[in-house]
């Protein structure tokens, strides 16, 4: 053994002297990773985190036996120190904090309490003049809203010529100038003070009053067009006061859980007897009895009005005059998805009784009742409508139907001293169906006309109180003018806001007249959508009498043929804010005369133009 192996073996020797006892040393760690079986059946790692099946081992080697182990490590668990939440000041509850019951404001005050203020002037936010909370107590509402409604109009219309005297040299003829322009300026307030959550149910009671404040001023190229006396010129300017609504509504019962109801109203309430006010829209005085059954599927009105007289010049309601012998029994039912799913149905039974045998002069001085035209006799009337009207969609198409049968007598006829037998009729259909922004639509409509003035029977059908939203409507010339039918007579062949011939004295002061020549009516529309706030609609209406047997007799003219002519209608309508607080409208209006219009007037085409702007708060 050399020298520097004998170094060796002595420090080795000196080394373990120092040793007390054996001990285990460390090796090499094992590993948690995707290739080890550690016993459970998920090995692969979850992102952001260890594998949770794996324990952390090692081995340890005993140095004096050479004897090797897998010893676990123990992981020393830190304590967990928790922060205090600091997203809300509130602290948390404890159980003596917890209540049975604690009073909260209603949503109304809710509002209140978070600082959101009124603006009386802004209707789109939060505002007590809209009903947005309470004025007093927990459910009583206010509610206020303001209509302007302003027209001006350009129009050709007849004018008869003056039995006393004319204004043009020239004109001794029935009828004299054409050109009319019109003012007309409706102010309307509606106060609704009301009692109940409307959310859900119809309010418990309600209180409605609705003034209209109007004024108006016409030109025309005639005298004693507009007033009786000559003096009065060829201009008139009126002003009046309506009231169009005053009446209390009262919440009788729920009959359902669905809130269906009986309620009772009395009062001057507007009313309109059908989809498209065909036979009756109008704010009479009485009491009506309605509700809804089986979750709204069914409706029910159950009335009885009275009517009023109207302001010759503005058609509102005059309650300066003492009311008409004019009452109306009405009772309807619509039925919600009859027959079919998006359908709407209305059945009515309407009595028209009138007793009206008093002269009566308008206001401006012209005979109204009775009308001159025949014997010019005070007359009476019953009469009764049966109607069927539908309004809604079959799949794509829409649908509007209405259809009357009128039945009564009256105790004499227009042109005979007999009594006569009404049986009149009256049909009507609109179809519609969409294409993107586009809407196009066809309109028919038939209304029964007299063919012998002198017999037992009243074959003309005429309404009550007409103001059709139908084939155009007030864009439509024939519908928004009134064409006088006699100059010194004072009969209107057809009202203004009217589409049915029924020789009136006018459609405010008038009775219904069954002796007329009826209406026939054929036209095509369409409306566009060319902006979200501007649209644009036209219509097409071909006009022709149903007969003229009553025409003849009533002119003492022979052979007039039944062409009235083609009514040709656009309109432009503006929402400059894409709602219906401003809405404007301009339309023309032009009437291709047919045969039988030129025969009773004497003119060829006449034309109007009109504008509206209507403001709403």
């Amino acid at each position: 053994m050399n020298l520097l192996s004998k170094i060796s073996f002595f420090i080795l020797i000196a080394s373990l002297a120092f040793i007390p006892e054996p001990v285990f040393s460390q090796s090499n760690n094992q590993n948690c990773d995707d290739q080890q079986d550690t016993g459970y059946s998920k090995k692969r790692r979850r992102p952001g985190a260890a594998n949770r099946g794996c324990q952390k081992k090692e081995v340890q080697v005993n140095q004096e036996t050479g004897e090797a182990k897998i010893v676990e490590i123990k992981k020393i668990k830190k304590e967990r120190k928790l922060l205090p939440r600091t997203f809300s000041p509130i602290p948390r509850p404890g159980l003596n904090d917890f209540k049975a019951k604690v009073p909260i404001p209603d949503r109304w005050r809710i509002v209140d309490a978070l600082g959101y203020k009124d603006r009386w002037y802004d209707p789109y936010n939060r505002n007590v003049l809209k009903a947005d909370k309470p004025v007093h107590g927990e459910d009583w509402f206010f509610n206020l809203g303001v209509i302007s409604d302003t027209v001006y109009e350009e129009r050709d219309v007849a004018t008869p010529v003056g039995g006393q005297s004319s204004n043009n040299p020239g004109d001794i003829d029935q009828f004299g100038e054409y050109d009319q322009s019109l003012i007309n300026e409706n102010l309307a307030l509606e106060f609704v003070y009301y009692k109940g959550d409307t959310t859900f149910k119809p309010p418990e009671y309600e209180y409605r009053f609705i003034p209209v404040f109007n004024y108006n001023h016409t030109r025309i190229e005639e005298i004693l067009g507009l007033n009786v006396d000559p003096d009065e010129g060829r201009t008139r300017t009126d002003n009046h006061i309506g009231i169009q609504a005053l009446f209390i509504d009262k919440h009788l019962r729920d009959v359902s859980s669905n809130y269906d109801f009986d309620s009772i109203r009395f009062g001057i309430q507007p009313f309109s007897s059908d989809f498209r006010g065909f036979l009756f829209q109008d704010s009479p005085f009485g009491i009506r009895l309605f509700g809804t059954r089986d979750n709204n599927k069914y409706q029910y009105n159950l009335a009885l009005f009275r009517r009023f007289e109207k302001d010759t010049n503005s058609g509102l309601n005059d309650l300066g005059e003492d009311l008409r012998k004019d009452d109306l029994f009405i009772a309807n039912l619509y039925l919600q998805d009859k027959p079919k799913l998006g359908f709407f149905s209305q059945f009515s039974l309407i009595h028209n009784r009138n007793r009206e045998d008093e002269i009566f002069y308008d206001n401006n001085g012209f005979i109204a009742r009775p009308f001159s035209l025949g014997t010019e006799r005070p007359r009476h009337y019953d009469v009764t409508y049966l109607g069927y009207n539908g309004d809604g969609h079959f799949g794509r198409l829409n649908l509007t139907a209405s259809a009357y049968y009128a039945i009564g007598e009256e105790n004499h006829g227009t042109f005979t001293d007999t009594e006569s037998d009404i049986q009149a009729y009256f049909l009507a259909a609109e179809a519609s169906m969409d294409f993107d922004w586009l809407r196009l639509s066809a309109s028919v409509l038939y209304g029964s006309g007299d063919d012998d003035p002198y017999d037992d029977k009243s074959e003309g059908y005429d309404a009550i109180f007409e103001n059709p939203q139908f084939a155009g409507a007030d864009t439509s010339y024939w519908i928004r003018q009134a064409n006088p039918l006699i100059g010194g007579g004072k009969i209107a062949l057809s009202a203004r806001n009217g589409i049915l011939n029924s020789l009136r004295s006018s459609k405010e002061h008038g009775q219904s007249n069954f002796t007329n020549p009826g209406i026939g009516l054929l036209g095509v529309g369409m409306d566009m959508e060319l902006l979200p706030e501007l649209s644009f609609s036209m219509n097409a209406n071909y006009l022709r009498f149903a007969t003229t047997e009553v025409l003849e007799v009533a002119r003492q003219q022979a052979n007039i043929d039944e062409k009235i002519g083609l009514d040709l209608s656009a309109a432009f309508i503006w929402r400059p804010l894409n709602s219906q607080n401003v809405v404007v409208r301009l339309s023309y209006a032009r009437l291709f005369a047919g045969d039988g219009f030129e025969q009773l007037f004497g003119e060829g085409d006449v034309d109007s133009l009109f504008f509206n702007i209507i403001l709403t708060y």
